[in-house]
């Protein structure tokens, strides 16, 4: 999964932050890949975890078993809130792997509840 991952960092579109990251989920579907893609209204942007989730929903993805994430960095490159949100949509937060890699090839396990303790849950906020 790391080759793969190197690889893709160079479809990422970084021209702001030089902050290349790949990642690639493993579903019921198949493997889906995704990079980070900036611009220019910074909150426009949208970060490899979601570009790689959005297309397997967009091809029928429904059981997530894998999110591995690669930043050319020495350390773990972590999800942000907004990529650990949507992945509370999917992904079950006591199964579903995380799994980082450094610029050296360490991988890391997570899964969805050692790094967001609390999601934003509508449904139980609804009367």
């Amino acid at each position: 999964m790391y080759k793969e991952l190197k690889k893709i960092l160079n479809n990422a579109y970084a021209p702001y932050s030089h902050f290349h990251v790949g990642a690639i989920v493993v579903t019921d579907k198949g493997k889906f890949s995704g990079v980070n893609v900036e611009n220019a209204s910074y909150g426009l942007t949208v970060c490899a975890e979601r570009n790689a989730i959005f297309s397997a929903v967009s091809h029928g993805a429904k059981k997530f078993h894998e999110l591995h994430l690669f930043a050319n960095t020495k350390t773990p490159c972590f999800p942000c809130g907004a990529c650990l949100q949507v992945m509370s949509e999917f992904f079950d937060p006591k199964h579903t792997k995380i799994i980082t890699y450094t610029s050296n090839g360490k991988k890391t396990l997570f899964f969805l509840n050692d790094l967001l303790k609390k999601q934003f849950d509508n449904v139980k906020h609804t009367s």
